[in-house]
């Protein structure tokens, strides 16, 4: 039988031992929170503020779709998310490495025909027109979330190191949140290249808070352009929303026109099928290639992420030549299996004839010469 001595002993070491743990367990929490105040980003504030009050898509204090438009829908009442997120059967990571592919040389060819897309997973993409590159919502951390330590983790790495990124002339970004604009991967970008950021409306506050110059920042609101060299950009409709925290909508969301003198492209950001896209094509397209979101889908929220087959709607609508998908792959986002868009989209695609490249991440598609679809997904599914 131990003494008094040695248990009161053992009590006074257990309960320092808690209080380290609950210490402990603080660092923890504090070190994985370091990052997110700066990572919400900024608020709309003077001048900025001022012109967003006096864009047509603003009113009541927060951006606005045309239509009237729901984020969840009320319906299936005997459908629990929480529950089919949890114990759901999909198959929704791959069950194999996702194959990459550093990006072949780009052909020899007459500068004003050039047209190339690399897309390097999700939604980042590299566009290469006419002797220019356009980004489009360059993502390289490793979870698309404010902190660094919880979040949806990458699937894949990137195939290409920020480093290793040629010199570009445009970085776009549809819209904010952090599947699509990544504060790590800007404040990267704004120390390696010197490139433009063209945003919509408020995207900006979210800029100048990560340290990027004034300068360097394009904010526009649906149907303005900016030129970059030969290139026009023009931010277009698109049907989604916004936010990086609780407060939604404070800045604006937009798909993308990219048109040199003789070779066009378009970029969903993330929406909806919507009216906009038949307008879209009747005033700027038709397109040489279309980069189309089909993933993260779900019957739940309709109205804000199309699914496959409208992708391909989407697409005739805007008279595309070349489909391109993304927004897949790379991020579980949805409670889909992880090959289930790129599936449907395949199908839809051959019963419609509508001509289809599905790159693996890091592989760059001549437009002209695509190469043809192999089903490279499924044996990773």
């Amino acid at each position: 039988m131990r003494a008094p001595a040695d248990r009161e002993l053992d009590r006074a070491l257990g309960g320092r031992l808690w209080r380290m743990t609950g210490l402990a367990a603080v660092a923890g929490l504090a070190w994985a929170a370091r990052d997110v105040p700066a990572a919400l980003g900024g608020r709309l504030t003077g001048a900025r503020a001022e012109r967003a009050a006096r864009s047509p898509q603003f009113r009541d204090g927060t951006f606005h779709n045309r239509a009237a438009t729901r984020t969840m829908t009320t319906g299936d009442p005997g459908r629990n998310l929480v529950w089919e997120l949890i114990f759901g059967k999909q198959r929704r990571r791959p069950s194999a490495p996702v194959p990459l592919l550093p990006p072949a040389p780009p052909p020899a060819t007459d500068v004003e025909r050039e047209l190339n897309i690399v897309w390097y997973g999700h939604a980042s993409a590299m566009i290469e027109i006419e002797g220019r590159k356009v980004l489009v919502d360059p993502v390289w951390s490793d979870r698309c979330s404010p902190s660094a330590a919880v979040g949806p983790r990458r699937l894949h790495q990137p195939p290409v190191r920020l480093a290793d990124l040629p010199p570009v002339d445009a970085i776009l970004i549809s819209h904010d949140h952090y599947d699509h604009l990544d504060m790590a991967t800007v404040q990267e970008l704004t120390r390696r290249q010197s490139a433009p950021f063209l945003v919509p409306l408020g995207v900006g506050a979210h800029l100048d808070r990560w340290g990027v110059p004034a300068e360097r920042i394009v904010e526009l609101d649906w149907s303005e352009r900016h030129r970059v060299g030969g290139l026009e950009i023009i931010a277009t409709a698109a049907q989604h929303f916004s936010g990086r925290g609780l407060r939604r909508d404070g800045t604006l969301w937009s798909s993308w026109v990219v048109a040199g003198a003789h070779r066009k492209v378009f970029y969903t950001g993330d929406s909806g099928y919507f009216d906009g896209y038949a307008e879209i094509g009747a005033e700027h397209g038709p397109f040489d290639v279309t980069l189309m979101q089909i993933g993260a889908y779900d019957r739940a929220w309709p109205a804000i992420h199309m699914f496959p087959e409208e992708a391909v709607s989407a697409h005739l609508d805007l008279r595309g030549g070349l489909f391109l998908p993304v927004h897949w792959a790379t991020f579980n986002l949805a409670l889909h299996d992880w090959s289930e868009p790129v599936d449907r989209l395949w199908a839809e695609a051959k019963a419609r004839d509508v001509r289809l490249a599905v790159p693996r991440p890091g592989e760059r598609v001549v437009v002209d010469d695509p190469p043809p679809v192999d089903g490279w997904w499924q044996a990773v599914a």
